[in-house]
């Protein structure tokens, strides 16, 4: 639980500029108005039930005059449904309202930000967003990995960049922190706001990332594939992987919005696989009295089930990960075989497809919401924040707290014991 200290937004300094939002008639936040942390309180409400966010929105005097400032927008990790909505909505907060005449876009991720890669940004237009927002991906493309800050803070001053937007997952927005550091380090006058993105819902202080219902609609149209597939056939198993390196929220959203998962195996709960009351038993018990059985697993999930002293870690750093759902599919087969039991197996991965389509109405308005958001912290001079959902609102919250924290699903949720009510799998815990 963070105290209120942890969740104070640093500023660049005083703001000089009115807005030209005043102009338009907007709204302007209230910054005495603040979300709590905790959603339900108990009577006698005490100091740290009180800890709070600021909330999100324009604010009436800014830091950056606009007819001055250049913006920047980096997508960075892997893809998630909405990275070009962030971008669009954004880049026109930017332009059409507050007037900003100068908007780059960083290609390839953090490499774009090293001369050596070679590449020069994008000067974004009006014509280069008009209809990206239909599309997947990303315009600016991505890539993983981390950069030298000094390496990339030195890019920022040399192209005169004010304002860098950082849209990623928790290593992206370590990396913001970082360029941040640097920036702060060298007295230099500039933002750094991040937009959380991945499908996989486990950035902390976003309930719901962008991305993550979209991919739930698709994931949950292959289990019902799955369904058809498993009861078309006899003894016949259906088995899905899904992404969720370490939390299991895809996995499990997928599962409710198709009610057609028996299991669900995700990384919070290291399930066993042999023996009485193990995995294989369950389902071979299923398969003897109904016939069919389709399963849902994490990526991330039994992890603990290979044998493995090595740490070998991706671009970004993270572990790379056993094949669970190969594992899985050899290990029934042979469980099926050694006990002569006939067997009809559909494995299927659909991992990049989901994350590559366009996003869904809900992800629309969420990244359109967040994307203005962080222009809005942006340019009153906030800076090392990041734009978070919490309690149904946006917030912002500062990278270097959210970075310190990690988000599971929790098995006290309503969400895991929605799981186990409509599959009635064990409870593994």
């Amino acid at each position: 639980m963070p105290t209120q200290r942890d969740l104070l937004i640093p500023t660049l300094g005083p703001c000089a500029f009115e807005s030209p939002l005043k102009a338009k008639g907007r709204t302007f936040a209230d910054e005495s108005i603040r979300v709590r942390v905790k959603r339900h309180i108990k009577e006698g409400t005490s100091e740290a039930d009180a800890v709070s966010f600021e909330e999100a929105g324009p604010r009436q005097q800014l830091f950056f005059d606009p007819a001055q400032t250049t913006a920047a927008f980096v997508t960075c990790g892997g893809l998630s449904p909405g990275l070009n909505n962030v971008i669009r909505s954004g880049f026109l907060e930017l332009t059409h309202n507050y007037g900003v005449r100068r908007v780059l876009g960083i290609r390839n991720g953090y490499a774009g930000l090293n001369p050596d890669s070679g590449l020069e940004p994008t000067f974004m237009t009006e014509r280069l967003v008009r209809n990206i927002h239909h599309l997947g991906g990303t315009v600016l493309g991505s890539s993983r990995g981390a950069q030298e800050p000094a390496v990339m803070v030195d890019f920022i001053e040399a192209r005169e960049i004010d304002i860098l937007f950082c849209i990623g997952g928790d290593g992206t927005q370590r990396g913001a922190h970082g360029i941040r550091e640097e920036i702060e380090r060298r007295g230099l006058a500039k933002s750094v706001v991040g937009i959380p993105k991945t499908i996989d819902n486990d950035v902390p202080f976003v309930e719901i990332s962008f991305g993550y219902v979209t991919a739930l609609e698709v994931a949950s149209e292959v289990l019902r594939g799955a369904h058809v597939e498993a009861v078309g056939a006899p003894n016949g198993v259906g088995l899905v992987k899904l992404m969720g390196r370490a939390a299991g929220f895809i996995a499990a959203g997928a599962a409710i919005a198709s009610q057609e998962a028996n299991f669900v195996l995700v990384p919070e709960v290291p399930f066993p696989l042999e023996g009485e009351g193990g995995f294989l038993e369950i389902l071979e018990r299923r398969i003897l009295t109904r016939g069919h059985a389709v399963i849902v697993v994490a990526e991330g999930a039994g992890q603990h089930l290979f044998d493995r002293d090595d740490a070998e870690r991706d671009a970004s750093g993270n572990v790379r990960f056993e094949d669970i759902g190969v594992f899985l599919r050899d290990r029934i087969k042979r469980h099926f075989s050694e006990r002569k039991l006939e067997l009809n197996m559909k494995y299927i991965d659909p991992s990049y497809a989901i994350r590559s389509v366009p996003a869904n109405a809900w992800d629309r308005i969420l990244t359109d919401r967040m994307a203005r958001a962080a222009v809005h912290a942006a340019m009153a001079g906030k800076t090392d924040a990041m734009v978070g959902y919490w309690n149904q609102e946006i917030v912002y919250v500062p990278i270097s707290t959210a970075v310190a924290e990690t988000k599971r699903m929790s098995l006290e949720s309503d969400l895991w014991n929605a799981v186990l009510a409509t599959t009635r799998q064990p409870d593994w815990r």
